[in-house]
């Protein structure tokens, strides 16, 4: 049971980076959402755009923690280590 949980958590810690990344081009940018993640890679700010988007796993974090759900909190953590992971590959790519 304990691994489906953390496999849940990750899903969702997943779509809401993905969520925070579309809401953020969509109120701050002036370009389309796809407009805006072409001119971040081009211009090598596509690491900051994804961790500004990861921002908004804190609501999800903290819902499951409050609740009592480990699990899905652990899973939570575990897409921020990806999205970490991911960010640091695309700067090292960049480099």
């Amino acid at each position: 049971m304990s691994k489906s949980n953390v496999i849940i958590g990750f899903l969702i810690g997943i779509s809401t980076t993905i969520a925070g990344v579309f809401l953020f081009t969509t109120f701050f940018s002036d370009y389309s959402f796809e407009a805006s993640l072409r001119d971040s890679i081009t211009n090598d700010y596509f690491g900051k755009l994804i961790a500004i988007g990861a921002i908004l796993n804190f609501l999800p974090f903290f819902v499951f923690m409050r609740k009592k759900q480990v699990f899905h909190a652990r899973g939570i953590l575990l897409a921020c280590l990806v999205v970490a992971i991911a960010i640091a590959v695309v700067k090292i790519r960049n480099f």
